[in-house]
C-alpha cells in the first residue's frame, strides 16, 4: 500500500495537493475531521465517546482517533493506499499511526512536508477568508494557528526525518510545479 502523510502549515496547500494526489494515484483520502464527524453523526460507540470529549471542550484522545482511523483503514482493504490528512499532528500520534499500520503489514511510505514562507501563508489564508468567508481566516486567528502549528506540529518533521520518510516539498510557485515535486517524491517510493 502507498500511504502518504501530507503535512504543512495552515494555508500551505495540503487540500489542493491532496486532491491531485488522490486523482493521480487512486488513493483513498482519510481526513481525521471527516472520520470524527461521521462517527459522531452515526452515533457509533467511538463517536459517542468522542462527542463526550468535544462537548466538554476537550481534545479527543489519540487512542480514540487511532481506533477510528483503524476502522476506516480496515474498510479499505482493497485500496491502493491512503493519504492521511490532518493526522498525525503530534509525535505520539505518529507513533500510534506507525503501530496501527505495522499491525496491518504496512507503514507510512512518505511524508510530504509542504514548505511555504510565513508571509505567503498569511496572504493565502487572508485571501481564502475573503473567498470562503471562513471565520478562522482573519489575521489574529491565523497568527495563533501558525504559532500552534510551529510549537506542536512542526516537531513531527524530525520524527519522519529519523524514519527516513520525510521529503521537503517547495510549496511556493504554481499548483502544477508543486505537484511536480510531489510526484517525484511519491514515484521515488512507489
Amino acid at each position: 500500500m502507498l500511504n502518504v502523510v501530507i503535512f504543512g502549515a495552515p494555508g500551505s496547500g495540503k487540500g489542493t495537493q491532496s486532491e491531485l494526489i488522490i486523482k493521480e494515484y487512486g488513493l483513498d483520502h482519510i481526513s481525521t475531521g471527516d472520520v470524527l464527524r461521521s462517527e459522531m453523526k452515526n452515533e457509533t460507540e467511538l463517536g459517542k465517546i468522542a462527542k463526550d470529549f468535544i462537548e466538554k471542550g476537550q481534545l479527543v484522545p489519540d487512542e480514540l482517533i487511532v481506533n477510528m482511523l483503524a476502522k476506516v483503514l480496515d474498510s479499505k482493504k482493497d485500496s491502493k493506499g491512503v493519504i492521511f490528512d490532518g493526522f498525525p499532528r503530534t509525535i505520539p500520534q505518529a507513533e500510534a499511526l506507525k503501530k496501527m499500520l505495522n499491525e496491518r503489514g504496512t507503514d507510512v511510505s512518505v511524508m510530504l512536508n509542504l514548505q511555504v514562507d510565513e508571509d505567503e501563508l498569511i496572504k493565502r489564508l487572508l485571501e481564502r477568508g475573503k473567498v470562503s468567508g471562513r471565520s478562522d481566516d482573519n489575521l489574529e486567528t491565523i497568527k495563533s494557528r501558525l504559532d500552534v502549528y510551529h510549537k506542536q506540529t512542526a516537531p513531527l518533521a524530525d520524527f519522519y526525518v529519523k524514519e527516513g520518510k520525510h521529503v521537503a516539498i517547495k510549496g511556493m510557485g504554481s499548483i502544477e510545479d508543486i505537484f511536480g515535486y510531489i510526484k517525484e517524491a511519491i514515484n521515488a517510493v512507489k
